[in-house]
């Protein structure tokens, strides 16, 4: 999967490829996908910079060799890694509203979602983006920077349309801006985040369901 598919897209159910039947090939598949997410995992608490072969393997309790004939290089990992957290976060965030009517409804149920799942820890050590955002914000020369960029952009951007939606719905006001409500939804759900590490009170997560509720009430049509 390359890092511009949308999140809309890897949240519908992807048809199982003919090579599959082959039973070495699936194993493989398998043993790079427990690595991978193994790797998310320990970026979520010690960063992507953290998530060495090396380190990798012994987690793991594996061998080096083994581990390398499924990454070329640490970028290769790294990149890999940022790939299974993205499933990941649309498992439990982008997916679970899909089959909701297009609407506001739909929007909160996704932003509910979101809190829902820095709440409920999915990642180890927490929200695996929030952790490797801020390691390589300050890095514009990284390859991983900028598959890190783009994935806030698409989560943005699925903010922005489910907005359009809801607009279409007749649920808000069509004067409202897409891109301005979106955003300030980003800003809810992150602030709400830092605040919990910091503080480590969960009643972080109900003051920014209701600052939503109350910011998409003033919205409302």
């Amino acid at each position: 999967m390359g890092p511009s598919e949308d999140y809309e897209t890897l949240a519908r159910d992807q048809p199982v490829a003919v090579d599959e039947a082959d039973g070495r090939r699936r194993r493989g598949k398998r043993t790079r996908e427990s690595i991978v997410q193994a790797a998310a995992d320990l970026a979520s608490a010690e960063g992507l910079e953290g998530v060495t072969i090396g380190r990798l393997a012994s987690a793991l309790g594996i061998s080096k060799s083994g581990l390398f004939a499924h990454f070329g290089s640490k970028e290769e990992l790294q990149l890999a890694t940022i790939d299974a957290a993205r499933r990941r976060f649309v498992e439990h965030v982008v997916k679970p509203s899909r089959s909701m009517p297009r609407g506001r409804a739909r929007l909160e149920a996704l932003m509910n979602d979101w809190l829902a799942y820095f709440r409920n820890s999915v990642f180890t050590g927490g929200c695996f983006y929030q952790r490797v955002k801020a390691e390589f914000d300050s890095r514009p020369d990284a390859a991983v920077r900028a598959v890190l960029a783009d994935d806030a952009r698409q989560f943005l951007g699925l903010l922005t349309r489910e907005v359009e939606k809801a607009q279409e719905a007749g649920d808000l006001d069509p004067s409202v801006d897409p891109e301005q409500l979106a955003f300030e939804l980003d800003a809810l759900g992150a602030g709400a985040y830092a605040h919990f590490q910091l503080q480590q009170n969960p009643a972080s997560f109900d003051r920014a369901a209701l600052a939503v509720r109350t910011r998409l009430d003033s919205a409302s049509a």
